[in-house]
């Protein structure tokens, strides 16, 4: 008898010590868990406006409130600063200030992926090669072959700049067979109407204008390179909130339908927003492509537009472009 009790002691016992082994492990696994990290709430989120040339997503977004009503469901506003600039707005991404970069150029995306700015492409926002010209008033212009030895105006680094070294390669010419002058776009135009430059690099609603003035169009950018500008999220913001990012990109595509199903209304916002004409709104909305949808052909436009700044100095190291793309499922 004692010697059973004794054994039934050490069994109880036994079962005792195992017992709290096991709490303890469930109260080491409960403080483990309590000690991660919860992600911040989203309080507000910021969304780069651009409204010209002619950006009618966006203009759509805004007026409509696109942004305020699906966010505002979860108490986040949705600010919208105007930087116009691509170096600026990821500058602002680079900051933590701006969140999406809604119409940025593709070489400012690139440019800004090669000096460490942690931004990710989650679509395309437009591609509008026709909207890019070089234009002249000077007679005795009819291609780009008589440019040789002629006064060119525009913006360096930019889609207009890569449109006229892309025209020279194609007519076996460099841009060393004419005389380029850095300058804004309504400098050049206004250099051209004043004959003190022969061409000017053109683009968006100042184009229609040139015209208007007596300006002739050389060529535009339609098969020579589709001027992509992309969309783009700082990468800690889609990894931190990709649900959100995903609903950023289905309000996008929601104003796309309505630009497909409202159109004359549409047509007028863009009008009184950029105070272009609304005749020459519904001219050039056929120049823009807004699908946004990433394919090869852009990611391959993207890695032309990288050579394009490696080749004239504007960057000195390459970037795997597949790297920066990000597409929401």
């Amino acid at each position: 008898m004692k010697k059973s009790f004794a054994l039934l002691l050490i069994f109880l016992m036994t079962i005792t010590a195992l017992s709290g082994c096991g709490t303890g492990k469930e109260a080491s696994t409960s403080e483990k868990t309590s000690e991660l990290p919860e992600k911040p709430a989203v309080e507000e989120i910021n969304i780069s406006y651009v409204k010209l040339p002619l950006n009618v997503p966006s203009i759509v977004e805004k007026k409509l409130e696109l942004f305020e009503e699906e966010f505002g469901k979860d108490g986040i506003k949705a600010t919208f600063p105007e930087i116009t600039e691509g170096p600026k707005m990821t500058e602002a991404m680079a900051a933590g200030s701006l969140d999406f970069c809604n119409a940025l150029g593709g070489t400012s995306a690139i440019l800004a992926a090669a000096n460490g700015v942690d931004l990710k492409v989650i679509g395309i926002y437009s591609r509008a090669p026709k909207a890019f010209t070089i234009m002249t008033k000077a007679d005795g212009i009819t291609s780009i072959k008589d440019l040789k030895g002629k006064k060119v105006a525009g913006p360096k680094g930019t889609i207009l700049h890569q449109l006229l070294l892309a025209a020279l390669d194609k007519n076996e010419m460099t841009i060393e067979d004419v005389e380029y002058i850095n300058m804004g776009i309504p400098q050049a135009v206004a250099a051209m109407n004043s004959d003190n430059v022969d061409a000017a690099l053109v683009a968006g609603p100042a184009v229609p204008q040139a015209i208007d003035a007596g300006g002739r169009i050389i060529t535009t950018g339609e098969g020579l390179l589709d001027a992509t500008i992309v969309i783009a999220v700082r990468t800690d913001f889609l990894k931190q909130y990709p649900e959100l990012v995903k609903r950023y990109m289905e309000v996008h595509n929601k104003s796309l339908q309505y630009i497909k199903e409202h159109p004359d209304q549409v047509y007028k916002m863009a009008a009184e927003e950029t105070g272009i004409s609304e005749d020459n709104v519904v001219k050039m909305i056929d120049w823009y492509d807004f699908n946004p949808t990433i394919t090869q052909k852009d990611i391959d436009e993207l890695e032309k537009t990288q050579e394009f700044l490696i080749k004239n100095d504007m960057l000195k190291k390459s970037i795997k472009i597949s790297d920066i793309i990000s597409e929401v499922e």
